[in-house]
């Protein structure tokens, strides 16, 4: 199983409205399945703020986390995402890491 497949089962805990997972490790220069970006909405965040969203988050994917290097975490309660807000481009990756050099 992919790991982008892994996520999505794992994220089905919070009962997503709305769930896109996209892999943006060719951005970074840590490989394959190694940086990803996911928009997820759900009635779990009504009401809650975000680092608790991300702590729900976090729980879900449980060890998951460890398998990959970064994760950017755009998460919506089904008002805000009624409201239509912009999801923000990631930005492409300076370097820096071990594995540049």
């Amino acid at each position: 199983m992919m790991m982008m497949e892994k996520i999505e089962t794992a994220l089905a805990v919070l009962q997503p409205q709305e769930l896109q997972i996209e892999d943006e490790s060719h951005m970074h220069s840590r490989g394959q399945e190694s940086h990803f970006k996911v928009v997820l909405v759900s009635a779990e965040f009504t009401d809650v703020r975000k680092v608790q969203r991300h702590q729900k988050v976090y729980a879900a994917l449980g060890d998951l986390m460890q398998q990959f290097h970064a994760l950017a975490l755009h998460t919506f309660s089904p008002e805000e995402w009624q409201a239509e807000l912009a999801i923000p481009d990631s930005p492409h990756c300076r370097g820096g890491s071990l594995h540049d050099k």
